[in-house]
Formats: C-alpha cells, sequence, structure tokens
C-alpha cells in the first residue's frame, strides 16, 4: 500500500531545477562633484516645474474661491461688482 506520503518525494526528485548563476552586477563609475551637482541641478528644475505646475492653478482657484466668499460676506457677487463697474465706465 502506497500513500500520498510516499510519491511525495519521488515527484519532488523528478522537478529538480538547478539553480542559475547570478549575473554579477557591472559597478558604476562614481561620478564627480560636478556630475553629480548637475544631476542635483536637474532633479531640482524638474520638481520645481512639477510644483509650478500643480500649485498655480490650485492658488488661482484658491484666490477666485476667496473672492467669491469674501464678496458672499459682504453680501455682493463678482457680477454685481462687474455690472458696476460697467456703469462706471459708460458714464465717462
Amino acid at each position: 500500500m502506497t500513500t500520498e506520503l510516499h510519491q511525495a518525494p519521488e515527484i519532488q526528485a523528478t522537478r529538480i531545477i538547478e539553480p542559475q548563476p547570478k549575473p554579477q552586477k557591472q559597478a558604476k563609475p562614481k561620478l564627480s562633484w560636478r556630475e553629480q551637482r548637475e544631476q542635483r541641478r536637474r532633479r531640482r528644475v524638474w520638481f520645481e516645474e512639477i510644483l509650478g505646475w500643480v500649485l498655480v492653478p490650485a492658488i488661482i482657484v484658491g484666490c477666485y474661491w476667496l473672492l467669491n466668499v469674501g464678496l458672499a460676506a459682504m453680501g455682493s457677487s463678482p457680477e454685481a461688482l462687474l455690472s458696476g463697474f460697467k456703469t462706471i465706465t459708460d458714464a465717462l
């Protein structure tokens, strides 16, 4: 009588996988201080550019929102201000 316990080592013995040799990592040449500085500068410029594309629209939307909130607190609206300016310029 054989059981699965007796058959398992035979199955594993047929599935032997030979280990692959690890490829040798090539050492990167050490960068000079000028090359390191250029890399830092390049990263900083990219970071500032991305930050600008995110923050400038956020600031513009925030200013518009604050303007609406401020005018609503005073009982006015941007449309009322524009119509008032138009009335003044038409009178001139």
